[in-house]
């Protein structure tokens, strides 16, 4: 007898309430407290992100009253803790030095990665797979984990990427295997581990091994797995054997969700656990059983001020993808129209501050979404809105950790604090160094500072001295007019400098610099708002793996001799942007605002969120039907349903297609009362926006 069933539906169908409340029955009718439900087994509770995650324990845990144990993870991060947990069998195993494991963040890995290729990268034709050396790379690194993903062997990738595209030379594509195998390899002989080294050595080495299986068999007594269509491959793999180990299992799938296709996702292979799931038709009255599977219809809430139900949704669709069809709209959709982006920007902006301003909403029951947000229109609304007192809240906004102040700020303290640094800074970084870590305390008024920027500016002109080996603070009496500094200017520069010299006497650790000019320049006593500490624990966070790396990376003469190299690269790292202040776990810790939302399209569907009011942006974009950076390079090629298949043009349109259609059905069901479309006539190069969106947009009254 089957001992797992599917839940089925769309967006906001009620999927999640109907898996825990499916678990919860089970255990009234004890289905599941059998032989297998003993006090050390546990629930394994697996999800599409973090997010939901926390929001699925959350709820079982209710509805239980906490009396059963729960391990809630991510495919992935099952892996990952499964990974670290058995590496001695893997150790054993492969023969592998034996070192504690340590796992690289993905911009570590990708300078590691183009050290250790350097001499390869040179030789190499990579303008065959890559517009530029950087993208190579991470390309390279992006099949790795697409292939472990796909429980697909590494060497098995340069005949599917020639069959998939058709074209190329294959030789260019064996040496992506080959480079990608020599990091691997360099890797593993240094305990270090990627998320496509891990998935590798699960679902070759570790699942198939005798003595895990009968581990892993033993610890759950019932799957409870939500949203497996944002699942890899892999997924699958652990399911199925957790069903073969008799486990009880409860799985729901979103046809309209997929949100990770093209990045690590395979719904159609997902797709086939429903098999394995209880059959409507064939009951088996000798065993008691759970309900067969559920197919559950999107919620009917308030969706336009109309009550309307998924008919209204079905013809917003048809007109979309069939633009010869006039569109029948719903009475809650507006447009914004404009000549240029910046005047639709502003227009959405004020319009929407309007409405809350009126008291008809509050921030938190609007979002504001765009198929890419760019810095430019990310600060132009968030600028308009704090105008207003209004607080805005960027989903994963992804801003550069050296985008922070008070990032900048430590970085130069560190300039200051080593020899031969003096490269990295300069005047303009010193006056922002002087401007950040003189606020005046209590901090309530961050903007507040004792050093403003026009003193900043004459103190770095006259009492910085520059050098390649030791640039140096100078006392504020180098300033020929100093007396017109004002006191607080003074008071405030003395202290940054006396630090300074200090440390520079102790000359310690960049951790400890770290630590000490947080606790001297930050936090004087009081604590520091979300906002500005969350940039300062991603800091910590990366200081603290980058030189656990660079020591297992180097060996300890020559990590001795390079400290102040691995210094300067790691400030490197950093000015580049490619670290976000995003630390973990950023969920728990943020507190709930009562703001308006800001998002792009992926960010939003991946958080599940709904809202009462939707303002899309750029409808006219071309950005709403194109994969763009949502698809890797690879992706499609090693869909199981797929795998080496030519990938055509008409393949393209396609998936595109069904992707754009999953995109309005999923956010039409996360709107409740209004929609507002708002499209510029010209983009932001100053091109005509002519996306397939417009349709929608020709067929509403405008603001």
């Amino acid at each position: 007898m089957s001992k797992a069933i599917w839940i089925e539906g769309g967006t906001r169908s009620g999927k999640t309430d109907a898996l825990v409340s499916q678990f919860c029955q089970w255990l009234d009718q004890r289905v599941v407290l059998d032989e297998h439900s003993n006090r050390d087994a546990k629930i394994l509770m697996l999800a599409g992100n973090d997010d939901s995650k926390r929001d699925l324990v959350d709820r079982l845990t209710v509805k239980t009253h906490g009396k059963y144990p729960i391990a809630a993870k991510t495919t992935i991060g099952f892996i990952q803790d499964e990974v670290l947990l058995f590496y001695p069998l893997l150790i054993q195993k492969l023969n592998l030095p034996a070192f504690l494991p340590l796992r690289l963040r993905p911009e570590t890995e990708q300078e590691l990665a183009t050290k250790l290729w350097k001499s390869a990268l040179a030789s190499l034709n990579w303008r065959e797979i890559a517009p530029s050396e950087y993208r190579f790379v991470r390309r390279i690194l992006d099949l790795l984990q697409l292939a472990a993903y796909s429980c697909t062997p590494l060497e098995s990738v340069p005949e599917i990427l020639l069959q998939g595209f058709g074209s190329g030379d294959s030789e260019i594509y064996s040496c992506v295997e080959s480079l990608a195998a020599e990091w691997r390899d360099w890797c593993l002989d240094r305990g270090l581990l990627t998320y496509g080294i891990m998935t590798e050595l699960y679902w070759r080495y570790l699942l198939p091994h005798p003595e895990y299986q009968r581990q892993l068999g033993s610890r759950y007594w019932t799957l409870l797995a939500d949203d497996v269509d944002d699942y890899p491959a892999i997924g699958r793999q652990i399911c199925d054997f957790l069903l073969d180990a008799g486990v009880w299992g409860a799985f729901s799938y979103n046809p309209n969700g997929m949100v990770r296709l093209g990045l690590s996702a395979d719904p159609q292979y997902l797709l086939g656990l429903k098999a394995r799931c209880i059959n409507p038709n064939t009951p088996t009255p000798h065993t008691p059983h759970p309900n067969p599977p559920l197919y559950l219809d999107s919620i009917s809430t308030p969706l336009f001020s109309d009550k309307a139900t998924t008919t209204s949704v079905d013809s917003i669709v048809r007109a979309v993808l069939n633009p010869g069809t006039p569109p029948i709209l719903p009475n809650g959709i507006r447009s914004i129209q404009t000549r240029t982006r910046g005047e639709m920007l502003k227009t959405t902006a004020l319009q929407a501050i309007e409405l809350i301003t009126s008291g008809k909403v509050a921030p938190s029951d609007l979002a504001m979404i765009a198929p890419g947000l760019d810095a430019i229109s990310r600060s132009t609304i968030t600028n308009i809105f704090a105008q207003h007192q209004i607080p805005i809240a960027s989903l994963s906004a992804q801003l550069p950790l050296n985008s922070d102040p008070g990032v900048r700020a430590l970085l130069t303290l560190m300039a200051l604090t080593y020899p031969n640094l003096g490269q990295l800074t300069s005047r303009d970084e010193i006056a922002d160094l002087l401007v950040t870590l003189s606020p005046i305390y209590p901090a309530h008024h961050p903007i507040r500072t004792s050093i403003d920027p026009v003193r900043a500016g004459l103190l770095a002109d006259y009492c910085y001295a520059p050098s390649l080996s030791q640039p140096r603070l100078l006392p504020y009496t180098n300033f020929p007019r100093w007396d017109r500094l004002g006191s607080s200017t003074t008071r405030a520069y003395d202290r940054i400098l006396a630090w300074v010299e200090r440390v520079r006497a102790q000359q310690p650790s960049p951790l400890n610099l770290l630590t000490d000019a947080i606790g001297y320049f930050f936090q004087q006593g009081s604590y520091l708002p979300f906002d500005r500490l969350s940039p300062l624990r991603e800091l910590m966070e990366t200081a603290q793996h980058y030189w656990l790396v660079a020591e297992r990376t180097h060996n300890p003469l020559e990590y001795l001799t390079s400290a102040h190299q691995i210094t300067a690269q790691f400030m490197l790292l950093l000015r580049q942007g490619t670290i976000s202040a995003n630390p973990y776990p950023v969920g728990q810790l943020q507190p709930q605002r009562a703001a308006v939302t800001l998002s792009n399209i992926f960010q939003y569907r991946a958080s599940k969120r709904s809202h009462a009011y939707h303002f899309w942006l750029d409808v006219g974009s071309p950005l709403w039907a194109e994969a763009g950076a949502a698809t890797l390079y690879g992706a499609n090629l090693l869909l199981k349903d797929r795998v080496a298949t030519p990938w055509t043009e008409a393949d393209t349109q396609a998936s595109d297609e069904q992707r754009l259609e999953r995109i309005l059905r999923d956010l039409l069901h996360r709107v409740n009362d209004q929609l507002y479309l708002c499209n510029s006539d010209l983009a932001i190069n100053g091109q005509e926006q002519i996306g397939t969106l417009l349709t929608l947009v020709h067929g509403t009254s405008s603001f």
